[in-house]
């Protein structure tokens, strides 16, 4: 069976490519395609050990319809990581983000329609929910997005949906929390933070520095999403959670005491527009009809994370030219 994963050369889309080869003979998965237009933040190294280990990478965007048509034809399942995903890049140019995001997405649905795919999983983010000042998200919450990122990402959401209640294409919708780990482009707070310290540079901590995130490992986020490739329902959404909230200060904190660094590398900036002060997910659905939980503990899980920028700095250090 043929399985697309689009953003196959993104953080998270490289690293589910590679859980899913390491599990494919049980999945039923012979035929792996990865699809990538390889936009600034998508990486084709980072897809070597996924084209090592058998799969084929597809050169071009969600938005061809040639391409798109020709990678789906004949396939079982679509695994749509592909995004415009940097919230701070879409405050200063949204219409992007509304291509890709929405257009793209659309394209991808109503080619998987038409060549009669079995499962699609439309990866999405906790973003959608808004903002929560206590308590979490269930997967029946009203979309309140407050950014264009986050609004063209629900805009995907109700159209992925829309296909399956119109057309009874097999859509599965997931969000997630805050994922982290390594690859992540370092235009994130993570990787952005460590390779600042790491060249004696400051870290930028927007307002007070009290926004509060619910933090994933990309390994535990990458399990639910394949959790839910296996055996989701169609029509529903599932929220995927880390379990570890932070504020931003908190996070900054723990960033520099792993980088050996202390709070003089700390400058304040202004906040950013229409900054979510508030995400948490509650992912007891997902827990309850596939067993997923989270296995990263977060200290763990951080402190390897920053350990793979300090050993890797061939890979992220062209990268930091791109980041405004």
């Amino acid at each position: 069976m043929r399985v697309v994963i689009t953003g196959a050369a993104g953080f998270i889309g490289s690293r589910f490519a590679e859980l899913l080869l390491a599990d494919a003979e049980r999945l039923g998965y012979d035929d792996v395609v990865l699809l990538d237009a390889l936009t600034y933040s998508g990486r084709r190294e980072n897809m070597n050990r996924a084209i090592g280990a058998g799969a084929r990478f597809v050169h071009g965007s969600i938005n061809d319809p040639v391409v798109v048509d020709q990678a789906l034809a004949g396939a079982h399942a679509v695994v749509h990581l592909a995004a415009e995903s940097h919230v701070d890049r879409s405050i200063t140019g949204a219409r992007d983000f509304f291509l890709t995001n929405v257009l793209g997405t659309q394209q991808l649905l109503e080619s998987a329609r038409r060549a009669g795919v079995e499962r699609f999983v439309h990866v999405s983010t906790d973003e959608v929910y808004g903002s929560i000042a206590q308590g979490s998200w269930r997967e029946d919450h009203v979309l309140e997005p407050n950014s264009p990122y986050s609004a063209s990402k629900a805009g995907s959401d109700l159209a992925a949906l829309a296909y399956h209640r119109t057309y009874g294409l097999a859509v599965m919708v997931t969000r997630c929390s805050n994922n982290y780990g390594p690859r992540q482009f370092p235009e994130k707070v993570i990787p952005l933070f460590v390779t600042n310290l790491m060249d004696g540079e400051s870290v930028p901590l927007y307002g007070d520095g009290l926004n509060v995130r619910d933090w994933l490992h990309v390994d535990d986020h990458c399990r639910g999403i394949l959790a839910v490739l296996e055996a989701g329902r169609a029509g529903e959404v599932y929220n995927i959670g880390g379990g570890t909230e932070l504020t931003n200060r908190e996070l900054t904190t723990r960033l520099l005491e792993l980088c050996g660094a202390d709070e003089s590398r700390v400058r304040t900036v202004p906040d950013r527009l229409g900054h979510d002060r508030r995400y948490s997910v509650d992912w007891g659905k997902i827990h309850a009809e596939l067993g997923y939980e989270p296995r990263v503990p977060f200290t763990t899980g951080l402190a390897e994370t920053v350990a793979w920028y300090q050993a890797n700095e061939a890979w992220w250090r062209p990268l930091k030219e791109t980041v405004a």
